[in-house]
């Protein structure tokens, strides 16, 4: 009898156990997809990437592609300088819209061939990507998005507000007047994340950013098609 009591005993403990340890665990997952889906949407209303897709992977079209983006940011770098607010950069990509897909198109024409071009503003998903020593991690962005001919080729991408799209993303080091617009818009933590995860010495802040890429990564795999074939 007390052999059959002990093992009741240590049943109920066992299954108290699992329950607690499901709730504690459902706890800590509904915090961590909170936590990320706050960071990871506020970092997005604060940031417009820049998007060229070409129209294939030959090298013909991928040459031509660079071109174009080149083109593009000589255009626009000079009117995107002046602005520190993501509203006028916004509107400032609007307006010029037509004047970019004009560029596109000449330089197309250039290399000899009639693809067409579209330029649109809206929002993409993009992998987690790093620009010097910032680094923004997955998820759903606002994008000005240049689509060369079927557009199925290898895609390049870098950040219009603020402006990163000259940043050496292996080597190179975000100017600190950059920083500073960023961190006039975005959170302490926030900023803590993005500029601190490239560090090995800062563990917490990379743990952080993982969780923020953890639940993102799964949330875009299932509703989207990532921005793939990157270069």
């Amino acid at each position: 009898m007390k052999i059959i009591n002990w093992f009741k005993r240590e049943k109920s403990i066992l299954l108290v156990s699992i329950i607690l340890g499901s709730i504690i665990t459902g706890v800590i997952l509904n915090y961590t997809k909170g936590y990320s889906e706050a960071i990871q949407t506020s970092l997005a209303n604060h940031v417009i990437r820049f998007h060229v897709v070409a129209n294939s992977d030959s090298r013909e079209d991928q040459e031509m592609k660079i071109e174009v983006r080149d083109a593009i940011l000589e255009e626009m770098t000079p009117l995107l300088s002046t602005s520190d607010k993501i509203e006028v950069t916004r509107d400032i990509l609007i307006k010029n819209s037509n004047k970019m897909e004009e560029i596109a198109k000449e330089i197309i024409k250039k290399w000899g061939k009639n693809y067409p071009v579209k330029v649109t503003l809206g929002p993409a998903v993009f992998p987690t990507k790093q620009y010097g020593d910032i680094i923004l991690p997955t998820g759903e962005y606002e994008a000005l998005k240049v689509s060369i001919g079927k557009a199925t080729g290898k895609n390049w991408w870098c950040v219009m507000f603020p402006p990163l799209c000259f940043v050496d993303v292996t080597h190179g080091v975000v100017p600190e007047d950059t920083k500073e617009d960023l961190k006039q818009v975005l959170s302490e933590e926030e900023y803590k994340i993005i500029t601190q995860a490239a560090y090995e010495e800062e563990i917490p802040i990379k743990i952080k950013f993982k969780i923020v890429e953890w639940w993102q990564g799964k949330k875009v795999n299932k509703k989207y098609q990532f921005v793939e074939k990157g270069l």
